[in-house]
């Protein structure tokens, strides 16, 4: 006789395929030029640039940043989440 040793395991198991049912919707993306390109690219490429213009006035107001390589990239995954949550939730 087999023992299931982790009765739980199966269990947590479901719950997790059913915790990733919701995402199965239809993806959200734009037609640009005949191509479809994801809607969180859309996103980034305009998180990179808002983060370019903020670059831009740190340096006009004279902003010293104790640390850039972490400030930057922060800048970034903050400018791409917030206009995700803006026009696609």
């Amino acid at each position: 006789m087999i023992r299931n040793e982790f009765p739980w395991m199966s269990k947590s198991r479901l719950l997790f395929m059913a915790a990733l049912c919701p995402g199965c919707s239809r993806a959200p993306s734009f037609d640009i030029l005949g191509s479809f390109f994801p809607a969180w690219l859309v996103c980034l490429a305009s998180a990179v640039v808002l983060t370019v213009r903020a670059r831009w006035l740190f340096l006009r107001a004279h902003i010293v940043l104790a640390v850039p390589i972490l400030t930057y990239p922060s800048l970034t995954a903050l400018f791409t989440f917030a206009l995700w949550l803006t026009f696609f939730r």
